[in-house]
């Protein structure tokens, strides 16, 4: 088959590009001294960092249970110098690991046995905003709500909004395939990026999917569609054609208190089933809603067993009936109030204490583990359940704040990184609860990806031929398997000791 842009790929009849052996070893990589010099001739000397003490920030994502330094972060600033990286990495057979802004919660970017990371948080362009067409064209480090904030006087806006939403990039959600509370009617990012501008791991520059001066109609593989969620093995994106679309005409933000999450899972089941979607279905249980009011002093009930947050957009005129509805439905379901935001602030401020939950957990415990996994809403007063089981059993505290119109569920499990026994058991408790998500017809992840912190739970989802079939394709992108190695799949993960960072010389 030949590539959008003119690349050879071949997907059929054996013929694979030549397989290279993955880099099994672990063996720390070192980047040499003239490897260093060569980079900062590329990109100038103040885009390149070397010493212990400037990659520090860089040995760890929001996933911070396992951390390694790079040998050297580089920080280009156009397609044409991530390009000669890219090709002095290869010619130097070092391995690279492309970053956007660091706020993934897997392990996503962690420069496992070292390396090239290629940050693209200076490529933070704004291209083109196409207003008739309803696109715009970013550069990869461009803040997600930025996007947002740009099409907003045009009426229009751009729809996956992770909770990192103020700091996130587009180029790390395209790495993900980012979702966000509003993901339930509007989709993820795989349904809002057009096209994207790759390098691949050899240096060579391609676009897959739509061109920023085509259609949206594509001729053959969707290339684009396979790109979007690899974790950065294909390559690196370096601009992204996302899709902009109309600001729905109003909003309804209710707020249903409940004494137990059983009461609430029910009512976001009887929304559903009721045949509306709303924009969204938040919930948050006791020990979080405690935790944001502590922080934020919205006026959460701090002694209700849950809260839901019901968010219906669209157009004015039906939206009065809609919310009576949900009312009716909340109250079914042995809700003891419903509160309608006033005006744009309060449902703003609702918003802002939503996203910020995590940051809440600061108050409760040291260190949290952050969970990914996806039931059918059916199932959400068993995987609730089983989660309270795991706590009692594990002896630690696990709030749960999650996406309950897709059973998208986020448990927090607290522990103290200082206490290698408490650490053990957070990962063992995190492991258990995935494996009762797969169990109940679910997932290991909704959206917050694989990376190394749940390589070794695919195989708990997909069968051994499932898994080569991905491989194959990884290995179309990246022969030598030097583009983020050491991530997602089984045995993939390096052995760390999950011990408090050692001293860093600088």
């Amino acid at each position: 088959m030949e590539g959008q842009a003119g690349r050879t790929v071949l997907l059929c009849n054996g013929a694979l590009p030549r397989y290279a052996p993955p880099m099994h070893s672990h063996a720390p990589v070192v980047v040499p001294d003239s490897v260093i010099a060569e980079l900062r001739t590329l990109v100038g000397a103040e885009n390149v960092l070397s010493h212990g003490h400037e990659l520090l920030v860089y040995e760890c994502d929001a996933y911070t249970l396992e951390k390694h330094l790079p040998g050297v972060v580089v920080l280009p600033r156009t397609t044409e110098e991530v390009a000669a990286v890219v090709k002095l990495c290869a010619r130097h057979e070092l391995p690279i690991i492309p970053r956007g802004a660091g706020t993934s919660l897997s392990g996503t970017v962690l420069a496992s046995t070292g390396g090239v990371m290629i940050a693209l948080t200076r490529m933070n362009r704004i291209l083109d905003l196409d207003v008739r067409n309803r696109r715009a064209l970013v550069e990869a480090g461009v803040v997600n709500a930025l996007v947002t904030q740009a099409a907003k006087p045009h009426g229009l806006f751009y729809a996956p909004d992770p909770s990192s939403q103020p700091a996130c990039t587009i180029g790390g959600n395209v790495g993900t395939n980012s979702g966000g509370p509003h993901t339930l009617k509007n989709g993820v990012t795989t349904n809002h990026v057009l096209g994207c501008e790759v390098v691949l791991p050899d240096g060579e520059v391609v676009w897959l999917g739509t061109t920023p001066d085509g259609g949206e109609d594509v001729p053959g593989y969707d290339l684009r569609g396979a790109f979007i969620g690899s974790e950065g093995m294909f390559g690196i994106a370096t601009r992204v054609l996302v899709r902009l679309v109309r600001a729905p005409q109003a909003f309804k933000t209710l707020l249903g208190i409940f004494e137990s999450v059983d009461d609430a899972s029910q009512t976001v089941s009887d929304i559903i089933g009721a045949g509306m979607v709303p924009g969204a279905l938040e919930m948050m249980d006791q020990m979080i809603t405690q935790a944001v009011e502590a922080a934020y002093h919205f006026g959460f009930p701090t002694d209700a067993g849950a809260v839901l947050i019901v968010e219906l957009d669209g157009l004015a005129a039906g939206l009065e009936e809609q919310s009576t509805r949900v009312v009716e439905i909340c109250r079914r379901n042995k809700s003891r109030e419903v509160r309608v935001a006033k005006d744009d602030a309060e449902r703003a401020e609702i918003w802002k204490c939503r996203k910020r939950a995590f940051g809440a957990i600061g108050r409760l415990s040291p260190n949290f583990l952050t969970q990914d996994g996806v039931v059918p809403r059916s199932k959400l007063p068993e995987i609730m359940r089983f989660i309270r089981a795991t706590s009692e059993r594990h002896g630690l505290r696990i709030p749960n704040v999650f996406h309950a119109g897709d059973g998208n569920i986020h448990p927090l499990i607290l522990y103290d990184e200082r206490d290698p026994a408490q650490v053990k058991r957070a990962v063992q408790a995190g492991e258990e609860i995935l494996e009762k998500c797969v169990a109940l017809g679910g997932s290991v992840t909704g959206e917050h990806g694989i990376g190394v912190e749940k390589a070794d739970m695919m195989a708990r989802q997909f069968t051994p031929d499932d898994l080569e079939a991905m491989k194959m394709l990884r290995r179309v992108f990246d022969p030598a398997q030097r583009c983020n190695p050491h991530k997602m799949f089984p045995g993939a993960k390096r052995c760390a000791d999950f011990a408090p960072r050692k001293q860093i010389a600088a």
